[in-house]
């Protein structure tokens, strides 16, 4: 989860769905859940180094002074007292030596898992970042969107008023056509305007 989060790529995400401020919120909220946990996990770590820093300390202290009883036997002449000092040192002795490689390795672990939750804190800081520009992107291209839809139905408007000017031209020049051919039945004689009327009447059924 951690990696996919890592690796995620805003831009590409945001071009795969229909409402990109919703998706970018989503990964914010599941990279914050994700660092939640991330934190827990360093804790868990660091809490274990600590646990044993102080037992390796312990150990160390109880080498000290177990060395410290077999000199004093030993300036004593009590040299059986000081072997059995000496065998309690090197059983401490043996206890620090695996409790150092223990804390050696859970050191490793803790310093690794940080790095982890600093790289995590950067990619949401930069998710955040990256929201306001996105969300600003998306919120430009809906309202050119609009504007469009807008400027389309202006258009549509424009070419009727267009179409319903050319139709009024045409019935404009029928009128005029019309009142010349009336003006000029009157100059001609009963059976010529019959025949005027009847090429009229031809004419506007074709």
């Amino acid at each position: 989860r951690i990696s996919d989060v890592l690796t995620a790529n805003l831009n590409d995400l945001v071009d795969r769905v229909e409402d990109p401020e919703r998706m970018i919120k989503q990964l914010i909220r599941e990279m914050e859940e994700n660092i939640k946990g991330a934190r827990e996990g360093v804790i868990d770590a660091l809490a274990s180094e600590k646990q044993l820093a102080r037992e390796l300390d312990n150990q160390r202290r109880q080498i000290d002074d177990w060395y410290n009883r077999a000199r004093r036997a030993m300036e004593n002449g009590n040299e059986t007292l000081a072997r059995e000092a000496l065998q309690r040192k090197k059983e401490h002795d043996d206890i620090a030596s695996n409790l150092q490689a223990s804390w050696e390795s859970a050191k490793r672990t803790s310093e690794r898992l940080k790095a982890q939750l600093r790289a995590l804190e950067t990619k949401l800081e930069e998710a955040r970042l990256k929201k306001g520009s996105l969300v600003a992107r998306q919120r430009a291209a809906q309202a050119r969107e609009q504007m469009d839809r807008v400027s389309d139905r202006f258009q549509t408007g424009l070419d009727l008023n267009h179409s319903l000017g050319r139709m009024a031209g045409k019935v404009d020049e029928m009128e005029a056509r019309m009142e010349a051919r009336a003006e000029l039945y009157g100059e001609y004689s009963q059976v010529e305007r019959e025949f005027l009327k009847m090429e009229v009447d031809n004419e506007v059924e074709t």
